[in-house]
Order: structure tokens, then C-alpha cells, then sequence
């Protein structure tokens, strides 16, 4: 390889080096980049969200001596699947763009480069259905143009150009954006991608060493940690194994254009149950419970090679409290006969999760503000539901766009995002479904229908000083607002409850249910019931124990 900056040809090789820089830059400064947060609560996790969504190509990209084009690919599938959060999708689509840009190539030059990236760009802008300037967008969009009209012939001297006006278009961000202005703050998105290039950028240092990634710290660090006490010597194998794989068909093995995933299915029955199988291109999805893994590495192999395995002992899964509910729910539903219509929902907090299975959720994907589930996790609850059209609730504004993105890619049901941004509209459009008339595009309207005019409050604690929309908040004080507009705010948490309930004009509301967090306390939350009672009496109210994080409060109006 030739170091010269004027001949310097980037290969597959040398990408893999730069996503694992990306990826260790972005991760020293993730925690910095969920600081970035607009509104002063403790939910910031734009850095959080594009690290996940960057380490599924990272996962993919391990191997040598493959072409650009194919490399670049297998990091984007990678992300595709692992975005999280609206910053992780736009961030994925923005890959995947470029990962089109280098098809068929070996090796690409800056130019190549160049027409990788714009492709990219007008990928990203396609995810977002009304894209908002001052965004990630935004400065990808500078970024690339001002490197591409720099003519150089150096694929290093173009990442440069690239960071050097990325870096000045997220410092006109709050220009763009008055909310950034106001909250004093750059786009987070913005500067997550700013230290994804920079740590592609690092990589032309001599000293970046591929062999010194640790991908174990880099990775989720939500994943599960095996408790050995669950499963001890004189235990007995009772639930097998949750077997999961990504079979890539071979040529040599089967003809892929006439591939049968039914025949499959029917000869894993022999040796297994919850039985999934998606099949997208040359590459098949299998989800199997079985006693004998084996078995079914070896019949799969007959078929092509593995690109992941992952095999659970599921008793370790039921013994653990924490996820037997949703286990045994997994698995009872991946063994029902296909049914016309399902729900999926996105929720954290055990009430809050509970309140929704009651309501018709066949599945819970868990997540929320701050621990934002991915398209992959959704894809697997597509799975479990096993249905011919699914309605999903997002119940989040940074959860709908994973959601979509799942939807694209899962083709063996049709998928209908149902757009909730928070708990009560999902809430709301859930509790009243009818799927009576059978017209999955009848149904999906009433949900949407049925969102209108339902109001969503938080109590949350605020992180720092800030002034926002006139009104002077302080770290520690309590605040209480409606999407992002402050309605109250005192060092009291009761005081600011009650000062937001009577800001939701509950005179003109029926229902009033009030799911309290963590950190609430039941006599606070029976004064605020009894302070309703009294003073909005036509308004009947519910307490739920939610059991939610961040915020102490959520109230929903009907």
C-alpha cells in the first residue's frame, strides 16, 4: 500500500481499519455526545445509539482480502440491522449509501469517495420523512460537499476537508435550529458524525493498531451477563436451547433463486419448536428452540455457510425473573398457527409493560427514552408474533424511525407503524383497537385516529441551569412539561406535579391516568389522585404503578 497522500487507494482492508477507529473515537466521546442533549433531563443518548449502531458494522467487518464494495456492504447490513434511535438510523441509511456508492468496486479513490458519500447523504435525507436542517444532516450534507468541490486526489486529504468543514457546519447548527441556540448546545447527531469521520481519519496515523480493538468494552453495554448459579452441575436440560443463525445460501450447495425456506422449517419441526425463518436475498434468518443444536447446525449447513450463531440455554432465560414473562410469551406465541393481526410494542417499566400486554400486545420490545431498542430487536419480535399484518408502537419520536427501518426489511409480514411518540398516545390507540372488519388499512387509520387529542405529561429531574421558554430552571428542581414545552418547575416534586396537572386543562378530559417511576412514593402519589379528585371531579383517575425510569411521573389525559 502506498502511503503517498496523491496515490493512496482505499481498499476493504483499509475500511475495516477505519470503522474499528470510527468506533473507539466515537466511543471515548459518546458519553460527551449524549451530554449534547436539548432538553435539560437525564435522557440524552444520541452518542449511545450511533456507538451501537456503528458496532454492528464493526461486528461485520472482520474480514481480509475482500473487495471495498463487498466490505463496505457487510458493514452497512450490519448497521442497518443495529440502528438505534433517530441519529443511528439516519447514521445507518447515511453507510448504506455509501455502501451503494462502492458497489462493484475493488478500490476507490477519492473521487469515488466523493460520489460514495453524496449517495449517502441523499440516502439519509430519504429516512426522514420532513428533514429538519441543523441536523446530522446538515453537516453530512456540508461536509461532503465542500470535500467533494475540493478536487483533491488524496483519499486522506478528503476526510480531512471533510472533518474541517464538518466541524464549522455544527457550530452554525444552532442557527439553524432555535432549540439548539436556546438550550446552548450543537446537534448531538451532528457531532457524532463529526467523530466517526475524525476516527477514520486517525487510522492514516502509523501508530493505529487494528489488533489493539477490544471489541468486549466497546460493545453494548446492555448485554446480558450470564448468572452461573442459574444453571448448576446437577441441574437437568429442561427448555433447550434458544438457537439463532445467519445463513448466508451457497451456490455450490443449493440453487438460491429457487430456495424453499418452507422445507426447511418443516425439517427443523423434527427436531425442534418456535420455529422463524426470514429470507432475505442469499441470506436466511432462523430462530429455533431445540435440545440437540447440533442437529441443526449440521441441516442448515447442508444448505450454506454460517454468518452468526448464537445458542442460549433457555433455562438459564426461564430461571431468570427478570425475563421469564417475555421468554415464555416468545415462545408460546412462535408456536401458534399464523394469525391475521398482531401488536408490537416498544415499553419499559414492569407496570408500564404489563398495562400494555392487558391492553392486546402480543409482544413487548423493551426500550424507551434512553435505552432505544434497534431494528434488529423489533425484527425479532416480528418473529414471535407470527402474524400476516403487525401493528407496531413505537411510543417514542427516537424509537419510530428503527421501527420503520424493520419494517422495510422484514417481508414475511406487513408491517404498520403506527407513529405513537410517547406512552399515552400509544396508550390511547391501543386500548381502543378493532380488528373486527379484517382491513388492516381500516384499522391502522382508526389507530391513528385515536391518538388525537390525548395529552402526555412527565415530572422529570433536570441536569442543568438552563432558561427555556422563559421560564429559569435549576439543576436538581423538578419540571414538568408536554413534548418539549415546560409547563411548571419547583425544587418540590409535588408542587411541580400539581402546577402541571393544572396546566392540561383536565375539565376537558375524562381520564386521567397518572403511572408513577421508580422514585415515586405512594403517598405522593395518592395526594396527587386526591388533589384531582377534588379539584377536577368529572375527570376519573387512574394510578398505575409504572415502574419507568427518568421520569417520576408520566400522565396521560384523555
Amino acid at each position: 500500500m502506498n502511503n503517498t497522500k496523491t496515490e493512496f487507494i482505499l481498499t476493504g482492508e483499509y475500511f475495516v481499519k477505519m470503522i474499528h477507529g470510527a468506533a473507539l473515537n466515537l466511543r471515548s466521546e459518546a458519553q460527551k455526545i449524549n451530554d449534547l442533549n436539548v432538553f435539560p433531563v437525564p435522557d440524552g443518548d444520541t452518542g449511545d445509539n450511533m456507538l451501537s449502531t456503528l458496532m454492528g458494522g464493526v461486528e461485520r467487518a472482520r474480514s481480509s482480502g475482500e473487495g471495498l464494495g463487498v466490505t463496505a456492504r457487510r458493514v452497512a447490513d450490519g448497521m442497518l440491522l443495529s440502528a438505534r434511535g433517530n441519529s443511528g438510523v439516519i447514521l445507518s441509511q447515511f453507510f448504506d449509501g455509501i455502501a451503494a456508492g462502492f458497489e462493484g468496486l475493488e478500490t476507490a479513490d477519492a473521487k469515488d469517495i466523493g460520489r460514495a458519500f453524496r449517495k449517502g447523504v441523499r440516502r439519509a435525507y430519504r429516512a426522514v420523512m420532513k428533514p429538519a436542517e441543523g441536523t446530522i444532516l446538515t453537516v453530512a450534507s456540508d461536509a461532503t460537499e465542500y470535500a467533494c468541490n475540493k478536487k483533491t486526489g488524496s483519499v486522506e486529504d478528503f476526510l480531512g476537508n471533510f472533518v474541517r468543514e464538518a466541524r464549522r457546519s455544527l457550530d452554525r447548527t444552532p442557527e439553524l435550529l432555535p432549540v439548539l441556540k436556546s438550550a446552548g448546545v450543537v446537534d448531538s447527531g451532528g457531532a457524532g458524525l463529526l467523530s466517526i469521520i475524525e476516527g477514520m481519519c486517525g487510522v492514516f496515523d502509523e501508530s493505529f493498531n487494528i489488533e489493539t480493538f477490544d471489541n468486549t468494552v466497546i460493545g453494548n453495554s446492555t448485554a446480558n451477563k450470564i448468572d452461573f448459579d442459574l444453571f448448576s452441575e446437577d441441574d437437568i436440560l429442561e427448555y433447550g436451547y434458544c438457537t439463532e443463525l445467519l445463513v448466508r445460501l451457497q451456490s455450490s450447495k443449493t440453487d438460491i433463486s429457487t430456495f424453499d425456506e418452507d422445507i426447511l422449517k418443516d425439517a427443523l419441526t423434527e427436531i425442534g419448536d418456535s420455529i422463524a425463518i426470514v429470507k432475505s436475498g442469499s441470506i436466511l434468518k432462523i430462530h429455533v428452540h431445540t435440545k440437540t443444536p447440533d442437529r441443526v447446525l449440521a441441516l442448515c449447513q447442508k444448505h450454506g455457510e454460517f454468518l452468526k450463531v448464537k445458542i442460549e440455554n433457555m433455562s438459564l432465560q426461564h430461571n431468570s425473573i427478570e425475563t421469564e414473562t417475555v421468554r415464555e410469551a416468545e415462545a408460546v406465541m412462535a408456536e401458534q398457527t399464523r394469525k391475521a393481526f398482531g401488536v408490537v410494542v416498544a415499553a419499559c417499566g414492569d407496570g408500564i409493560k404489563q398495562t400494555f400486554l392487558e391492553c392486546g400486545a402480543d409482544f413487548i420490545v423493551e426500550g424507551g427514552q434512553s435505552m432505544n431498542p434497534s431494528a434488529e430487536d423489533f425484527i425479532r419480535a416480528f418473529e414471535a408474533v407470527n402474524a400476516a399484518t403487525i401493528f407496531v408502537f413505537p411510543n417514542n419520536g427516537n424509537v419510530i424511525l428503527a421501527a420503520r427501518q424493520a419494517a422495510k426489511m422484514f417481508a414475511a409480514s406487513d408491517i404498520r407503524v403506527i407513529p405513537s411518540r410517547n406512552v399515552g398516545e400509544g396508550y390511547a390507540s391501543l386500548s381502543m383497537i378493532d380488528t373486527s372488519s379484517g382491513d388492516a388499512d381500516a384499522i391502522e387509520a382508526e389507530l391513528c385516529a385515536n391518538m388525537q387529542g390525548v395529552v402526555t405529561a412527565e415530572i422529570a429531574r433536570c441536569i442543568r441551569d438552563a432558561e427555556m421558554q422563559n421560564v429559569a430552571i435549576h439543576t436538581g428542581d423538578y419540571i414538568g412539561y408536554v413534548g418539549k414545552n415546560i409547563l411548571s418547575a419547583s425544587n418540590d416534586r409535588l408542587e411541580a406535579s400539581l402546577k402541571l396537572i393544572d396546566s392540561l386543562g383536565l375539565d376537558s378530559h375524562g381520564l386521567f391516568l397518572l403511572f408513577s417511576g421508580i422514585d415515586s412514593t405512594e403517598d405522593e402519589t395518592a395526594q396527587i389522585c386526591d388533589y384531582i379528585a377534588e379539584h377536577y371531579p368529572d375527570c376519573e383517575v387512574y394510578p398505575i404503578y409504572g415502574g419507568q425510569e427518568i421520569y417520576s411521573y408520566i400522565m396521560v389525559a384523555e
